[in-house]
């Protein structure tokens, strides 16, 4: 392997993990980020945020953070996204990890100079910045841009004559102000901007393909996912238990209009908002089933009704999108490259994808467990490792997600869905045995 500098690709949160822990192994590399600071989509003003005013976490602050990052005792159970913002300034700040990147740097291609003898030759990194375009030759490319940029625009039978946009478009409740509102898609986005609606839109309605499961943000006066997890339980059990407990908490969402879960427990991306379910006990919300068509402002569902809207927002979700290099050169299989716990390509090891990861409860600290066995993998290929050899001879053999056993719901979203415990465990194994 190459003793040049490695690229890598954003400075969000997986970013900053993958810079920090690059830094602590000794792996030279230079950092690109199209945004003029670091933060990723958390910062509302970067040119790729799809981020809304009222956006909090969705997990509490102690299951998010970063280990030796603790947020400030001040901080919010569920902080705003100028806090998480201010939060990875810092972050950057005490790691010292500006200095390592060119900022208003948009990548424009990475391509592999491969050998006859193999996959080692370097890659040819492009990049626009300054108004002008530069390029360089680095040991491998770390894909780090998020996985929630690229918007998944549904198309709808018909026209609609009103205001359609995207939820990544979506930035300020004065959008929708004293307009009729539909938003479509009951995801964690989707009931936000719908709660939003109730308070600022003449109506505000929610059109629901799916029914999912609800987690409220607090039980017993405590954030929802500090509650429990003292013993493992078998998910079988687990789900009882924790089904059980949001029946107390949550009751029965459908009593209220939302459509019933068709998938287990955990088997999807529950969502975790309890004022979509407050507000549509009180008819301030009316859940409506999936789109049949548009005609002029005129919205047809499948259960035959029809509305008038002037704005319909599509919180529909996104896909990943890494528009800089060959989707051939990925082992892209369905809706996401597949790749040995979800980063390291099976027979390259000059290209890794970092922070295509999503699991309940994974936070970001999970996110920089991904981005330590990395760096220590490189470095120990560097160093003629027993245990990276064997990592390399394990994800050319062929592997599965870690799924954990669990069935997930056969969607994009959940492509690269892993079990939290199962992941952390087969990731810190391998930690352990690369060493320091």
């Amino acid at each position: 392997m190459s003793d040049r500098p490695f690229a890598l690709i954003g400075a969000g949160p997986m970013g900053l993990a993958c810079a920090k822990t690059l830094h602590e192994q000794g792996i030279a590399f230079e950092g690109f980020e199209l945004h003029a600071d670091v933060g990723g989509l958390w910062d509302i003003e970067g040119p790729r945020s799809t981020m809304y005013e009222t956006a909090h976490l969705i997990s509490s602050k102690t299951k998010t953070e970063f280990e030796d990052f603790p947020m400030k005792e001040s901080v919010a159970d569920y902080p705003s996204h100028r806090v998480l913002r201010d939060y990875f300034r810092d972050f950057a700040d005490h790691f010292d990890l500006r200095s390592q990147y060119r900022f208003g740097a948009k990548v424009l291609s990475c391509e592999p100079l491969d050998s006859d003898e193999g996959c080692d030759g370097g890659w040819r990194v492009r990049w626009r910045g300054d108004g002008s375009v530069s390029e360089g030759v680095y040991a491998g490319v770390i894909i780090a841009n998020g996985t929630l940029s690229e918007p998944n625009m549904p198309i709808f039978p018909g026209s609609f004559s009103g205001e359609i946009i995207h939820s990544a478009q979506y930035r300020h409740p004065d959008q929708l102000r004293g307009k009729r509102v539909l938003v479509v898609g009951g995801g964690n986005s989707g009931c936000d901007i719908v709660v939003d609606a109730v308070h600022h839109a003449e109506c505000a309605d929610l059109s629901m393909r799916r029914g999912y499961h609800f987690v409220p943000k607090y039980l017993f006066g405590k954030p929802a996912d500090t509650v429990g997890g003292a013993i493992n339980l078998p998910m079988w059990l687990k789900r009882r238990v924790d089904q059980a407990v949001l029946g107390w908490f949550v009751g029965d969402p459908q009593r209220v209009g939302f459509p019933a879960p068709d998938h287990a427990l955990y088997a999807s991306h529950p969502v975790v908002n309890s004022m979509a379910i407050f507000h549509a006990g009180h008819g301030d919300i009316r859940v409506r089933p999936d789109i049949q068509s548009f005609e002029g402002k005129t919205v047809r569902f499948t259960d035959g009704s029809a509305v008038e809207y002037d704005l319909v927002i599509a919180a529909t979700g996104y896909q990943l999108h890494y528009p800089f290099v060959d989707r051939s050169l990925l082992n892209w299989q369905g809706s996401a490259p597949h790749l040995f716990l979800n980063c390291m390509h099976p027979h390259r090891d000059d290209l890794f994808v970092m922070g295509m990861v999503e699991a309940t409860g994974l936070g970001w600290q999970g996110r920089h467990v991904q981005a330590e066995l990395v760096a220590r993998y490189i470095k120990g290929l560097r160093a003629g490792k027993a245990a990276a050899t064997a990592i390399k001879r394990e994800k050319a053999a062929g592997f599965e997600r870690v799924t954990g056993g669990m069935a997930y719901v056969d969607l994009p979203r959940m492509a690269y869905y892993v079990e939290r415990r199962a992941y952390l465990a087969a990731v810190t194994k391998r930690i352990k045995a690369l060493g320091g």
